[in-house]
Formats: structure tokens, C-alpha cells, sequence
């Protein structure tokens, strides 16, 4: 429960996390069921609490699905909730690249280049990158 009241995890974070403290799978297994059960543990409110955390950081969709899934969520939950096509994104996308190299458009192929790398490390798609640097899209 402690680790609950202070943030959402996922079930198989919970998993590692009590199997790392010395429980046994035996242990955990009823316990993790229960809590969900009750309503106190869910993967979904989990999945939208961290998308909107790692989206107020300028987080993309293609990043925020990977990490999810480095955290055990299952991959058609990750589908249900992270939609690449939904505008908010390539907003976020617009928003983080006048946050770090200001308003104006890239002047040459180089400039364009650095941001276009700089948000597909900050895993948004090619699209929403394309987008955010102001080409044209086909």
C-alpha cells in the first residue's frame, strides 16, 4: 500500500518491485489480484497518469509507448490509450520545439536537421516532426 499512496504503478511494476524486496511469487500473485479487484491498483488509471506526466515534459507518443512497456504494460492497452494520430500531439510536438529553439521557423537544411533529431529523440513520429519544423507534407 505504500508504495501506492504515492503514485500510480502498474501491476508487473508492483510485481518486481515486492519480488525485489524478498516476497515470494506465491505471496504476491493473491495480493496484486486483490488490489486490483478492490480498484486500488489499475493499469489504466496508470497508463493515463503516466501520459499525462511525460506529456507536461514534452514527451511524444513513440517514447511514452516504449516506456510503458519497459514497465510491463501490455501492448494492446498501450494501443487503447496512445493515439499517434490525435492532434494533441503534434501541438506538443510545435510546443516543445518553440520551447527549446524559439518561434521562428529553421533557416537552412542544418537548423532543420538539429530539431527534426531533437524530437525524434523526444520520440514524436516523423509526421508530427515534420509538422512542428514546418514541411510540407505529402
Amino acid at each position: 500500500m505504500n508504495l501506492l499512496a504515492r503514485r500510480e504503478h502498474s501491476q508487473q511494476e508492483l510485481y518486481r518491485k515486492l519480488l525485489n524486496k524478498g516476497f515470494e511469487a506465491v505471496e504476491i500473485n493473491p495480493v496484486l489480484s486483490v488490489l486490483s479487484a478492490e480498484g486500488l491498483q489499475s493499469d489504466e488509471r496508470f497508463i493515463e497518469a503516466f501520459i499525462n506526466s511525460r506529456l507536461q515534459r514534452g514527451i511524444g507518443p513513440v517514447k511514452i509507448g516504449v516506456e510503458l512497456q519497459q514497465r510491463g504494460v501490455a501492448e494492446a492497452l498501450v494501443k487503447d490509450y496512445l493515439d499517434e494520430r490525435d492532434p494533441q500531439w503534434t501541438q506538443s510536438a510545435i510546443e516543445v520545439r518553440h520551447k527549446r529553439f524559439g518561434p521562428s521557423q529553421p533557416h537552412d537544411f542544418k537548423e532543420r536537421a538539429k530539431q527534426m533529431r531533437f524530437l525524434q529523440y523526444r520520440g514524436f513520429t516523423m509526421p508530427q516532426i515534420q509538422r512542428a519544423v514546418g514541411e510540407e507534407i505529402d
